[in-house]
C-alpha cells in the first residue's frame, strides 16, 4: 500500500468529544471515524487490523471444532418470549423496530434463542451431538452510555460460539477446551500477561461464569487478583489460579473456591467471557434429542464470546505509549512502514520502489510512505502515531552508507541492514 493513495489522513487532534485514549489514537491515524456517540466506521487501515484479530480468534475456534455461520441480525419476537429476553424489564439494550406490515422486529442483542430454535432442525438424536457453532455477527445494544471508544459501542461485530452436549460431563470437556482457546488468543494479540481469567456472576444461568479480564486504567470492571498469578501467560491457565471480580467478590469466596494468598485489586476491561447455559434455553425452545436407550433428554448448552473491536481498542489502551500506537506484529496492519525521505532525488526514489517491491513478492506487508511534500519529522510522527512493528528509513544519508536503517516501534532499538538482510 502507497501511503500517498490512502484517502485516510492523520490528524494531530482528536475530536474533542472523544475522551477515550483508544479512539483518540485510532482515529488520529485514521484507523476509525466517529460517525456518532458508540457507533464508529472501521477505514482501511482499521479493517486491516480488525481482520488480522478475527483472523486469529477463527483459528483457535476451529481448532476445537468450531463451524462456523452467519445469522441474521433481524430478529423475531417469537423466538425470545419462551425465555422471557424480549421483555424490556429483562433486557434493557433492545432495538426495535416494525416491518411495513405491523410485525414487530428486533436487532440482534445476541444470538442464543435463536441459534437454539434453528439446531431444532439438526439435532434430533444422541449422533448429533455433541455441536459447537460459531459466527463473527453484528450486534445491537441500546447502551444507555457509550464513552469508551470501541470498547463499548451501540453497533459491533461478536464473535459467538455456543457448544451443544449431551450432558453436563460433555460439556465441561469442551468448556475446558474453549478456556484454552480463548488464553491462545490473548496470548496471540499481545496481552496474554495482563489478562487474567476471572470469576464472575453466572447470572440467571449458572452461580459463576468465567471472564477474560485485562488490566487498564481504562477499564469499566473492578477484578481481585491473587498476588501469585501473573496474567494468563503462554502456559494457559485453569480456574483454580483464576482472579474474581468485585460483582462477586465476599469474604467467604476463597475459601469457596479455594484460592488461595492475598488478592491486589486493579481496574479492568472484559474482553471475552464463557457461560455456561445448561437447558434454560433447550427447554424454552424445546430442542432434545433421543439418547441411546430412546428416552428424550435436553441439550446442554454452553456460550463463548468475544469482541474483535473491543479487542483492538484494549490493544491500545494497553499497549500505545506518549508517542501513539504500538501493535503487535499479529495483527498490525502492516509489518513494515517504509519512509521515503527523499522522494524527488531519484536515485533515492529508485532504490526505494524497488525494495518496496522486493518486500512484497517476499510476502511481507508494507507501507510505503511515498508522500511528496510532507517534512522527515511528519513521516517520524506519523509513523510513531500508525504503530506499525518495523520502520525502515530510506534517504541520501542511507543511500550513501550503503545500508537501510531500521527501527522497532515496540522499544526503539536502532540497527543498520543490508538489503539481503531485510528480504530474509
Amino acid at each position: 500500500m502507497r501511503q500517498s493513495q490512502l484517502f485516510t489522513k492523520t490528524r494531530r487532534e482528536a475530536p474533542k468529544d472523544e475522551v477515550a485514549k483508544n479512539a483518540q489514537l485510532l482515529i488520529r491515524g485514521g484507523y476509525i471515524h466517529k460517525e456518532m456517540a458508540g457507533v464508529y466506521v472501521l477505514l482501511p487501515l482499521g479493517l486491516r487490523v480488525f481482520n488480522k484479530i478475527v483472523g486469529i480468534i477463527r483459528e483457535e475456534m476451529d481448532a476445537i471444532g468450531g463451524q462456523e455461520l452467519v445469522m441474521t441480525a433481524l430478529q423475531q419476537k417469537e423466538t425470545w418470549e419462551p425465555t422471557n429476553q424480549w421483555s424490556d424489564k429483562e433486557v434493557d439494550v433492545w432495538f426495535k423496530t416494525n416491518l411495513k406490515n405491523g410485525t414487530e422486529l428486533g436487532l440482534a442483542v445476541t444470538h442464543e434463542a435463536a441459534l437454539t430454535k434453528l439446531m431444532k432442525d439438526f439435532i434430533s438424536s444422541h449422533r448429533d451431538l455433541p455441536s459447537y457453532i460459531y459466527q463473527f455477527q453484528t450486534k445491537f445494544r441500546n447502551e444507555t452510555r457509550a464513552k469508551s471508544g470501541i470498547m463499548r459501542t451501540r453497533e459491533f461485530v461478536m464473535k459467538d460460539l455456543y457448544s451443544f452436549s449431551r450432558n453436563e460431563q460433555e460439556h465441561s470437556v469442551f468448556y475446558e477446551k474453549a478456556t484454552q482457546a480463548y488464553c491462545k488468543v490473548f496470548n496471540r494479540v499481545g496481552l496474554g500477561d495482563k489478562t487474567y481469567l476471572t470469576y464472575a456472576s453466572g447470572g440467571m444461568f449458572s452461580k459463576y461464569s468465567h471472564e477474560f479480564q485485562t488490566i487498564t486504567d481504562a477499564g469499566e470492571d473492578i477484578i481481585y487478583i491473587p498476588k501469585n498469578i501473573y496474567g494468563i501467560g503462554l502456559s494457559g491457565v485453569s480456574p483454580t489460579s483464576a482472579a474474581v471480580n468485585k460483582e462477586i467478590f465476599t469474604s467467604d469466596i476463597k475459601k469457596e473456591l479455594g484460592i488461595e494468598g492475598d488478592f491486589e485489586e486493579k481496574k479492568s476491561v472484559e474482553v471475552g467471557n464463557i457461560f455456561t447455559l445448561g437447558t434454560r434455553f433447550s427447554k424454552a425452545l424445546g430442542l432434545t434429542f433421543k439418547n441411546e436407550e430412546g428416552a428424550t433428554e435436553d441439550v446442554f448448552m454452553g456460550s463463548y464470546g468475544i469482541g474483535p473491536a473491543r479487542l483492538m481498542g484494549t490493544i491500545v489502551e494497553v499497549l500505545s505509549d506518549e508517542k501513539g500506537i504500538v501493535w503487535p506484529v499479529s495483527v498490525a496492519p502492516f509489518q513494515i512502514h517504509l519512509l521515503n525521505l527523499s522522494i524527488d532525488d531519484e536515485e533515492v526514489n529508485t532504490l526505494a520502489e524497488t525494495l518496496f517491491y522486493e518486500l512484497e513478492q517476499k510476502g511481507i506487508e508494507v507501507l510505503y510512505d511515498d508522500r511528496s511534500g510532507v517534512s522527515a519529522g511528519e513521516k517520524f510522527n506519523d509513523s510513531d502515531l500508525l504503530g506499525i512493528p518495523t520502520r525502515i528509513v530510506i534517504s541520501k544519508k542511507t543511500l550513501a552508507s550503503g545500508m537501510y536503517e531500521t527501527k522497532t516501534r515496540k522499544d526503539g532499538v536502532v540497527l543498520m541492514q543490508t538489503k539481503e538482510a531485510l528480504l530474509g
